[in-house]
């Protein structure tokens, strides 16, 4: 699937140049990447409406680029008031740059088997910032909409197809994990 805009055709195609290049150093991809993100992200001119709608009650995932051989993916991710996931893992590193609006991402430890989680603190994102995460430094996280009267919408890159990709989720109060695949909220348009 292609969104149609010259913008973001430049990035996927310097993404993939990226990927190509540093298929595996993480620390090249999520460096240089960075600043590809950040390149887009500081513009809001580019995301059809399409892939900019909120849902009522969930946060909606659309996917706007699967690289062919899965080695990452691009996904917008619409934020309604309010609206968060629950604590959750990816298993491959990301690119998260908000777009507009803003984002709150607290990061997480595992306790001890029944034991609450621990919060390793928070962070807030502004339009036009990147963060990363991996499994080597903070993969588990809660994001939320820092508004309850707005939309907001944020850009991720994954390394993988996030929604084939089998993760986690987390109970906060006994650090129980249950598998799940997320799929995207654009699925149905996907599939045709």
């Amino acid at each position: 699937m292609r969104v149609p805009a010259t913008l973001f055709r430049q990035f996927v195609h310097e993404f993939t140049l990226l990927v190509d290049t540093f298929p595996d150093d993480e620390a090249q991809i999520l460096g240089k990447g960075h600043d590809l993100l950040a390149g887009i992200v500081r513009r809001d001119d580019w995301l059809p409406e399409a892939y900019a709608q909120p849902h009522p009650q969930y946060y909606q995932q659309y996917l706007l680029h699967a690289d062919p051989a899965d080695r990452f993916s691009v996904v917008s991710f619409v934020w309604g008031p309010g609206q968060k996931t629950p604590i959750h893992n990816h298993t491959v590193w990301a690119l998260i740059g908000l777009l507009r609006g803003g984002e709150r991402s607290e990061c997480f430890q595992v306790g001890e088997p029944g034991q609450p989680m621990r919060s390793l603190g928070v962070d807030y994102l502004k339009p036009g910032t990147v963060e990363s995460i991996s499994p080597r430094t903070c993969d588990i996280h809660r994001v939320s909409n820092t508004y309850d009267d707005r939309v907001s919408i944020s850009v991720h890159v994954y390394g993988g197809n996030i929604g084939r990709i089998s993760r986690h989720v987390f109970d906060p109060q006994t650090s129980m994990r249950k598998p799940f695949i997320s799929g995207y909220s654009n699925e149905a348009e996907i599939s045709a």
